[in-house]
């Protein structure tokens, strides 16, 4: 059922409504689909180079109004934001995410919001926890639009040579990014 999702996703890329397709697609992401939209971002950064910029703009702004609804389902639809988490394999409860955010709280954002990890999970716990939703915001303009102009910049760049190295390895530079968040944390911690 994902593959033939994920195909349907990657196959609105090259229509002719790609740009407002786009838009959809990374609002849901933020709060309830599950295929990101980097499946349509990179195929149209390919297609046409000159507006990189510009679909990495549409998706920023898309994916941190998606997560302002993720937000409000979490913050006040409890039990609608426990069930999504449920559904997506993160059934720890309430006081979890609470203690998960009071403990690290800016981190989780910046860390979930930059990465390959479904951004919905960061959204919907953020509302949960109820975390400062200023904060919140800034940080997901920050990673959602770091991850998407990085994006796009690659894939100007480097186009399909680099695209294909990164899906056929993608696991493993996600590890690695990942790995080096998760010491950056401990050592600013340590200090």
């Amino acid at each position: 059922m994902l593959r033939k999702l994920y195909d349907g996703v990657f196959n609105l890329a090259r229509h002719r409504h790609a740009t407002p397709a786009l838009a959809v697609v990374s609002f849901a992401e933020s709060s309830f689909f599950p295929i990101p939209p980097d499946v349509m971002l990179a195929p149209m950064i390919l297609a046409k180079p000159e507006k990189a910029y510009f679909y990495a703009g549409v998706c920023t702004l898309a994916s941190v109004l998606g997560g302002m609804l993720g937000y409000a389902i979490g913050y006040f639809l409890t039990d609608v934001g426990l069930a999504i988490l449920r559904l997506l394999g993160h059934a720890d409860g309430l006081d979890h995410f609470r203690e998960w955010f009071s403990q690290w709280g800016l981190w989780v954002i910046l860390i979930k919001g930059f990465t390959p990890i479904p951004y919905k999970l960061v959204t919907i716990a953020s509302g949960l926890a109820a975390f400062s939703f200023p904060i919140f915001m800034a940080a997901s303009v920050a990673t959602r639009g770091g991850r998407f102009f990085l994006e796009a910049w690659i894939l100007k760049t480097w186009g399909p040579v680099m695209l294909a190295e990164v899906e056929k390895r993608l696991a493993l530079w996600s590890g690695i990014g990942l790995a080096l968040l998760i010491a950056l944390i401990v050592v600013l911690k340590l200090l």
